[in-house]
């Protein structure tokens, strides 16, 4: 049964995990459903986990590592790391998703393990993915972890919310990527610092799965401690579909009170993309002018599903469906299940070849840890969410990010398209 409960989403999933009424403002030491680390920051929790003399973990059943960052690891310092956090895991009982498994929180939506209602905490600034299925998701440094995973526990402020209804009618080819630059634009890279967004308005009810976890995933680069959708149908079937319904779902109350509002009319949009040097410096896609690229990264937690792969392939078809010269072409799937389903229906195979580069699953490129690194001065078109300089390991390149679409196509012409062609998919996400 969906939660009637008063105030904002965060405040009332905040209220249930530490048995009491909080509201924006307060501080609260809350309960927590699940942890998970990666091998960028599983090191350093171990680390502090010991400092605090840690014997146990609150409840291993409930404790994960993820090994996508270095995966695979590129020196004997990273193997180490993954050897460390996999003689914890098993001294303690704790579960690791291995190298080619993928990214923390791809796994944890696609098994089930996130659930409505549910408060998970990550030391990975994008944990705030989770929060497309109606939960407090959120990252954390490494001494937090390592706290939450001996106590079960986190202490928190209760962010204050700021609600962005999304109306009107989405044009064929206008991706979620397209949405998500667009409010990180408007709210630019501090604008909803501690702050948890909550998506609500009659076009957010039609957005698939898929399309939420983006949107989720890109308001941490306008600063959000959180970013939550509501409840509905499209949350309550994936879920089944994934191992079922366990959590508590959650909706606004009728006294929810925001710091402020925001109206993102789909119907005015057209691709966008963020430019050098950050994922706030946002504009249409019209506007970029003629920019020959050299890499394009189609991949991490923003654009490595199956779906983005499909939409990525459509367009790289329709533009002539060969890799332009000079150009190179790198692809990671962001999960092991999605690997396996796009070599399934041949979406690998495609691009293989065509001459892409297919790396493990995980973040790949994304941080320049593990993958395929630019060249000196290359200008790089991206899925990815993040384009600070020196982002994918190379600090003289240029990293441009946009929708998969826009990859595949710039993947076939060699420059970002002045004027990318969409078109109605055939089979519509749902």
């Amino acid at each position: 049964m969906t939660s009637q409960r008063a105030g904002t989403i965060s405040e009332q999933i905040l209220s249930r995990k530490c048995d009491r009424d909080v509201r924006a403002g307060d501080i609260a030491v809350c309960r927590v459903d699940t942890v998970v680390g990666t091998d960028g920051s599983g090191p350093m929790a171990i680390d502090y986990f010991e400092r605090m003399n840690g014997r146990a973990l609150f409840d291993p059943s409930r404790v994960y590592f993820s090994l996508d960052h270095y995966a695979p690891p590129d020196t004997a310092a990273t193997r180490a790391f993954h050897e460390r956090i996999r003689a914890f895991a098993a001294r303690y009982g704790a579960t690791v998703f291995d190298v080619g498994e993928g990214i923390s929180h791809q796994i944890l939506v696609e098994r089930g393990l996130v659930q409505a209602g549910d408060l998970l905490v990550g030391a990975d600034s994008h944990a705030v993915t989770c929060g497309a299925l109606n939960a407090f998701a959120i990252g954390v440094g490494s001494s937090d972890l390592a706290a939450a995973m001996l106590t079960g526990a986190v202490w928190l402020r209760v962010p204050e919310s700021i609600r962005i209804d999304l109306t009107g009618s989405r044009p064929h080819g206008l991706a979620a990527k397209d949405i998500g630059l667009e409010i990180v634009g408007l709210l630019g890279s501090e604008g909803a610092n501690y702050q948890a967004i909550e998506f609500a308005g009659e076009a957010s009810s039609d957005l698939p799965l898929d399309d939420r976890l983006v949107l989720s995933n890109l308001m941490v680069e306008a600063g959000a401690k959180a970013a939550i959708f509501e409840h509905d149908r499209v949350t309550a079937a994936y879920l089944a579909d994934r191992g079922g319904v366990r959590g508590e779902p959650v909706q606004p109350g009728p006294d929810a009170r925001y710091a402020r509002t925001m109206t993102i009319e789909l119907a005015r949009l057209t691709p966008r993309l963020a430019r050098p040097h950050a994922p706030d410096n946002v504009a249409p896609v019209s506007e970029t002018g003629d920019v020959s690229v050299q890499m394009v990264f189609i991949g991490t937690c923003t654009g490595g599903r199956v779906v983005d792969f499909h939409e990525a392939r459509e367009a790289f078809d329709r533009a002539g469906g060969t890799i332009a010269p000079g150009l190179q072409l790198v692809l990671t799937p962001a999960s092991r299940e999605v690997h396996d389903r796009l070599l399934a229906d041949g979406t690998l195979d495609r691009f293989i070849r065509a001459g892409a580069i297919v790396t493990t699953a995980g973040c790949g490129a994304c941080c320049g840890t593990s993958g395929v690194i630019p060249g000196d001065g290359m200008t790089v078109l991206s899925t990815a969410n993040r384009n600070f300089k020196a982002r994918m390991g190379n600090q003289t390149a240029s990293i441009y990010l946009a929708s998969p679409a826009v990859c595949g196509e710039a993947a076939a012409i060699g420059r970002i398209p002045a004027n990318p062609r969409t078109r109605e998919p055939e089979n519509p996400r749902t």
